[in-house]
């Protein structure tokens, strides 16, 4: 598998508290199969969550000089969990916030509860812009498990979704879980992540078991967990299944 979204930089946001412990889930997510980790720190404008590019580099790079020394083997690229803000725009222009390895793609996050009320302008002003955005976890954002079909307009401007594999598990709740199982059946996840923040099963091998049982098709199986990350990390294009 390769994880498109994780808090494993250390000392940055609600993740992983020091270096040590970025090694350490690092070296289980290598050890259940997981070969590529996108690193995606929270960026919350105006909060203690907002460090910039410069930093986040110095901070790879140390984590990555500590894996070689212990052998552990796993390729790291950098983005961010963008919390929705009217100047994304401007942030990216500044540096001070990351797409995913540098490509058109960026991970946003939304309000659980409420939603900004020009969040389909903020999207459609990245779109036009040549981004890509990619809406972290939508089966725990309360408006899409009140109207699950209200996705739909956000997929017709070309936006993607990413959903955090451990809702059909149950870490969200009934209705995540069962918000993403339907989002899956319509083919309208591009991936799915761990969003790790702490955790380390990653459950690769009964989630692939799981995947097979109601989605019965190996290719959308590997487009999910493999092949649509490699097409990020490459600035590809991703299309959406109809």
């Amino acid at each position: 598998m390769r994880d498109l979204h994780s808090h494993l930089l250390f000392g940055i946001d609600d993740g992983c508290k020091n270096i040590e412990e970025s090694v350490k889930i690092i070296k289980k997510a290598s050890e259940q199969g997981i070969s590529d980790l996108m690193i995606t720190p929270h960026y919350i404008e105006n909060s203690k969550y907002a460090c910039k590019n410069k930093e986040k580099y110095e901070r790879l790079n140390q984590l990555k000089e500590e894996l070689k020394r212990k052998n552990i083997n796993i390729n790291l690229y950098l983005g961010n969990e963008i919390y929705i803000t009217r100047n994304i725009l401007e942030l990216l222009k500044n540096e001070e916030i990351h797409t995913l390895h540098d490509s058109r793609y960026l991970l946003i996050e939304f309000p659980f509860s409420n939603m900004l009320a020009d969040t389909k302008e903020i999207l459609y002003e990245l779109v036009r812009a040549g981004y890509v955005p990619i809406i972290a976890h939508p089966e725990r954002y309360r408006i899409f498990q009140k109207h699950p079909q209200h996705i739909e307009e956000y997929l017709r401007m070309g936006v993607l979704l990413q959903g955090n594999y451990m809702s059909l598990y149950g870490k969200y709740g009934k209705d995540a879980k069962k918000l993403l199982k339907y989002y899956l059946k319509n083919h309208w996840i591009s991936f799915l992540g761990s969003d790790c923040h702490h955790e380390t099963n990653f459950k690769i091998k009964s989630l692939q078991r799981k995947l097979k049982h109601f989605l019965k098709n190996d290719k959308v199986i590997k487009d999910l967990l493999e092949n649509n990350f490699l097409k990020v990390i490459n600035n590809e294009e991703i299309g959406i299944r109809r």
